[in-house]
């Protein structure tokens, strides 16, 4: 039997969205800008010259930047040798969740819960929440803010009180950080998940766990994170893969975003090189008829929010290698399909990820343009290759 590889590159859009203005990302365009910040020299930290994919953009990554965006990017122009596309989001948001359960069928029905841009962020009511299950009189931040910057600002207070780091972003989520050692990395994954049913009751996406050591001056997230994401509201690709007796192999935050429904194995890794090691790992030992669903998020995390384009490219240079192993190990009716949830571009203003069109490459089936599809439509296109049956609105796009 057939198997199937999708991979979500977390964050690589490629522009173009009929909305992009209504969440203010007008001209938002992840992959266009960091390839023209390549080419004219403007991204050579750690890397030199254009943008350099050979096996992405050989698949139709520069033709599916042309289609979702009308840039023609530079470095990006071969001809394409897989099948290529970009897919339109319907869900109202530019988030994981909205992202990841769209591209398996299942677009988010609701509007999400954001926290306003103000300090505090929270209500009372949740602040008091969040104190008595955490067994505090407070807590510290109460804002929008970064991960990196909040821990930094609130670390050494966090280890004279005891109090947790509680802090959001333009995402509907709510983060909680604390010391691994001083508040107990068990106590701080407890205090996530009680808090989330709260959470997730007034559709706030996202509890997240995020734990880090050190001292003042010194401190460091670790890959000790969790994710506590409100259930899909309907089966997703993964349930009707796994519900059809098939093996789903979950890879990075797979098995979180979808709060483990629809997922037989989860692999987890301290850093994308581990989950690309799992990925190749599954393209040569995969069960047949299996999905192997991966997200790596080092795109959106280390170099997306911060906004280091040279560090985006290299990561992409670095995932390009990889993908032509996959390529190059994948069984006779195999498929891989790398695409993207949202984008976040590095050139854009502020820290947040921006509304775009993805990319859709899949390898195994011969060259051909799918032109513009829906998200849903990936979860369909890999439910008809598995000859497992689709139960949401998507249409297939394989010939």
């Amino acid at each position: 039997m057939p198997r199937a590889f999708l991979v979500v590159l977390d964050s690589v859009g490629c522009g173009g969205a009929p909305d992009a203005e209504a969440f203010g990302d007008a001209g938002a365009n992840t992959l266009g800008h960091i390839a023209q910040a390549c080419a004219a020299g403007q991204a050579d930290k750690g890397r030199a010259g254009p943008l350099r994919l050979p096996v992405l953009d050989g698949l139709g990554l520069g033709a599916a930047i042309l289609l979702a965006s009308g840039m023609d990017a530079p470095g990006l122009g071969a001809r394409p040798s897989g099948l290529w596309g970009a897919a339109t989001e319907v869900s109202r948001g530019k988030d994981t969740p909205s992202g990841h359960w769209e591209l398996a069928g299942v677009p988010v029905p609701w509007d999400w819960t954001y926290f306003p841009r103000q300090i505090p962020a929270f209500s009372p009511d949740l602040t008091a929440k969040v104190c008595d299950l955490a067994g505090t009189h407070g807590i510290l931040g109460n804002c929008h803010a970064g991960g990196v910057a909040i821990i930094d600002r609130f670390g050494a207070e966090h280890l004279r009180t005891g109090w947790p780091i509680c802090y959001t972003s333009a995402d509907s989520v709510f983060q909680i950080a604390a010391h691994e050692q001083a508040f107990g990395l068990d106590r701080l994954h407890k205090l996530c998940a009680d808090l989330a049913p709260h959470l997730h009751a007034i559709r706030v996406g996202r509890v997240i766990a995020r734990p880090f050591l050190g001292t003042e001056g010194a401190f460091t997230r670790t890959h000790n994170r969790r994710d506590y994401a409100i259930a899909p509201p309907a089966p997703t690709l993964c349930d009707w893969v796994s519900g059809a007796g098939r093996v789903v192999h979950g890879v990075g935050k797979i098995s979180d975003i979808f709060s483990g429904q629809g997922i037989t194995h989860s692999h987890k890794g301290a850093d994308d090189a581990a989950l690309c090691d799992h990925l190749l790992r599954l393209v040569d030992g995969a069960e047949d008829g299996s999905l192997t669903f991966c997200n790596l998020v080092e795109f959106d995390s280390l170099y997306g929010h911060p906004r280091d384009v040279a560090g985006y490219a290299r990561a992409l240079e670095r995932f390009d290698a990889v993908a032509g192993q996959m390529l190059g190990r994948l069984r006779p009716g195999d498929i891989a399909v790398f695409t993207a949830d949202h984008g976040n571009d590095p050139t854009a203003a502020g820290s947040d990820h921006t509304r775009e069109r993805v990319p859709v490459l899949v390898a195994g089936l011969g060259a051909g343009e799918i032109g513009h599809c829906g998200f849903v439509d990936v979860a369909a296109s890999i439910a008809q290759h598995l000859g497992v049956p689709a139960h949401g609105p998507g249409r297939s796009f394989l010939p």
